[in-house]
């Protein structure tokens, strides 16, 4: 009989076998071959990607030569080849992405009989064109689907042709009206989608030209007036709102002077269109600009933009009922819920421990480890802590997981860098796991320095957690000397790091910012002159040492241009110091940081600043040993040079 220590390294073997010789020549030219191969697919050269998949006959991953083989020639290949495919790797992650690709195909030839089939077999139905095309499937049966499409269709940059069938489908069987459409005219003002307005324009048989230069051209397309008919005055209600991007003044003044054309309804979506734009700059017009629009409807991003701008205000009531006014989808996310509890204790004058509603509210997130459901937990009254941690893992637990061939796969992706593939694959490898086994696939991701699936894989346990998997400090060697040596709070930079890079060391941005810290290249070589490291090379921002003492430094001088405040010198790392004084400067005493951050204008930022405060959070926790209060890290945030007595004098209260 074979020992349970003699199987466990029997397992671990067999397990990095496959993968165990990458830098031998075959092995690279294998992989050079691949990385062609995926390239020739994605430019669409069948031809070539034939070539480069003749070559890999005998490639460790076979599943995904066959894919993009068959992939090059989708549009062409005969179903029995696809369900060949089916057959031949069932189970695995790229059928489930063969699967995605094949529907948009059969969506494309209309080919319904075939897609309702296929659909129910789509595990992941993440593509918004795919279930455009599942609602138009079901509609041209004549089921109602209106409202579920009304829920699905709020991005018009990402509908492509089948979500613009589905509408034209919905309005040519009656279930979208006039309405509808023209909610959806509005809507591609807002996302800058020139397409999806022309054709929305074309169903109403309205003038394509104009909707186009609506938005492409506002400031020409005001210039010319409002027509007469009720579309014209709905593209010209989105060429003032795509104006008042660039220009407040000149889209208010077009509007005062069309008013008496429009009816009261148009002038409130104008309205609206106007003070989503200005809500942007923070200016303390758009409180004006909200209150006329009263009555319109509000897409998703004005419905939460009017609640912003009341929370900088004060205004509790307008925010209470501007959250009660959000469809039932938006209203019941983390954010809404716990700013309707702060609304309804602000609107009463409660100051210290909620009841009633409020308190159900807060109580209803407050076992989420999140943003939203920290600053939940201590509205009941409670602080930050670290759950106790479950029993050791064994090496007989993490064996299964090493020897999982999704995970595999996963390491062999990421070791050619190929992050998508190799998330996808790990991703799919944690279908049916129990949490222990989760705890088990988070701990094979450390042993294997894969960090950020480390701390992926271990959030998705809800009753046995572990800590130092979701909030690990590795390098702290480096990092403890020096947040040390600059005074820095190491929670801060370790909850900085997690949500920048998730300890990728080789992390690149799009940008251009590199490892831990993601650091650019111009900013680096600027901070390393300032603390005079010689002899600075662009490709030093992968040394973890490097990388740590240039990020570090720059976050100490952000951290001091932001008289230490970590939410602006967090909001600043991510969005460039420039912009962040601009938002500060709309400040005219302090105000909580909890609004403050709710209205940061980039999206990008909001949720970076949240996610960075929230692991700080956590991460003082478990260098500290003791509960957090994470509104006391928080605190609040004052104008430029705003000093104590002044703060004293506005009998500004932190909630």
């Amino acid at each position: 009989m074979i020992s349970a220590s003699k199987w466990i390294a029997g397992a671990l073997v067999v397990a990095f076998t496959s993968f165990a010789h990458a830098d031998d020549a075959d092995s690279r030219r294998e992989d050079d071959s691949f990385l062609l191969l995926r390239d020739a697919v994605r430019q669409d050269d069948a031809s070539k990607a034939e070539f480069y998949a003749a070559r890999l006959n005998n490639y460790s991953i076979p599943s995904y030569v066959d894919y993009y083989r068959l992939k090059s020639r989708l549009k062409d290949a005969s179903s029995s080849e696809i369900r060949d495919f089916f057959k031949r790797y069932e189970g695995q992650a790229i059928v489930d992405r063969l699967r995605n690709d094949w529907l948009l195909e059969l969506g494309r030839k209309r080919d319904w009989a075939t897609f309702d089939e296929q659909y129910p077999l789509f595990i992941l139905n993440d593509d918004t064109q795919v279930k455009c095309y599942a609602l138009t499937s079901r509609a041209l049966k004549g089921q109602k689907v209106a409202d579920e499409a009304r829920a699905l269709l709020t991005a018009p940059n990402g509908y492509g042709q089948p979500c613009a069938d589905l509408i034209a489908t919905l309005y040519q069987n009656n279930q979208f009206n006039t309405e509808d459409l023209y909610a959806q005219l509005r809507l591609s003002g807002e996302y800058n989608a020139t397409g999806q307005a022309r054709r929305i324009v074309a169903l109403l048989d309205g003038p394509e030209k104009k909707a186009v230069q609506a938005v492409d051209l506002p400031t020409v397309a005001v210039a010319k007036g409002m027509g007469a008919s009720k579309v014209e005055h709905q593209i010209y209600i989105v060429a003032l709102g795509r104006l008042a991007k660039t220009s407040i003044k000149l889209a208010t003044l077009a509007l005062n002077k069309a008013t008496p054309k429009m009816t009261a309804h148009e002038q409130q979506q104008a309205w609206a269109a106007i003070a989503l734009a200005s809500s942007y700059t923070l200016a303390p017009e758009t409180t004006d600009y909200w209150k006329r629009s009263n009555g319109a409807p509000l897409s998703i991003d004005q419905a939460q933009w009017k609640a912003r701008i009341a929370l900088r205000n004060g205004d509790w009531k307008t925010v209470e009922s501007t959250i009660r006014a959000m469809p039932p989808s938006l209203r019941s996310e983390p954010t809404w819920i716990y700013w309707l509890g702060r609304s309804l204790m602000g609107r009463d004058g409660v100051t210290s421990q909620p009841s009633g509603e409020a308190l159900q509210l807060f109580r209803s997130i407050s076992d989420q480890s999140n943003y939203y459901g920290q600053l939940a937990l201590e509205e009941t009254g409670k602080l930050v802590t670290i759950p106790p941690a479950g029993a050791p893992l064994s090496q007989a637990e993490i064996a299964p997981m090493a020897a999982n061939p999704n995970f595999q796969r996963a390491l062999k992706f990421f070791s050619m860098r190929l992050r998508f593939e190799g998330t996808r694959e790990w991703n799919w490898g944690l279908r049916g796991l129990n949490e222990r086994e989760h705890l088990a696939a988070a701990e094979f991701a450390r042993q294997n320095n894969i960090l950020d699936r480390m701390v992926n894989t271990s959030e998705r346990t809800r009753i046995q957690v572990d800590y130092t998997q979701r909030f690990p400090s590795p390098h702290n060697d480096v990092m403890h000397p020096a947040t040390q040596t600059l005074g820095l709070d190491k929670a801060w930079v370790y909850g900085l790091i997690r949500q920048e890079s998730r300890f990728i060391m080789d992390a690149q941005s799009h940008a251009g910012a590199s490892g831990l810290m993601q650091v650019m290249p111009s900013t680096g070589r600027w901070i390393a002159k300032k603390i005079g490291l010689a002899d600075f090379a662009q490709d030093m921002l992968s040394d973890v040492r490097t990388n740590i003492l240039l990020g570090t430094n720059y976050l100490n001088m952000v951290l001091g241009n932001m008289d230490g405040s970590q939410v602006l010198a967090t909001a600043a790392y991510n969005a460039g110091p420039g912009r962040l004084r601009t938002w500060r400067a709309t400040l005219t005493k302090p105000m909580d940081s909890t609004v403050f951050i709710e209205s940061i204008p980039y999206v990008e930022t909001r949720t970076y600043v949240k996610n960075v405060m929230s692991n700080a959070a956590y991460y003082a926790a478990l260098f500290e040993g003791r509960p957090q209060s994470l509104k006391a890290r928080l605190g609040s945030v004052a104008p430029k040079g705003y000093t104590e007595q002044e703060e004293q004098e506005t009998s500004f209260v932190p909630r």
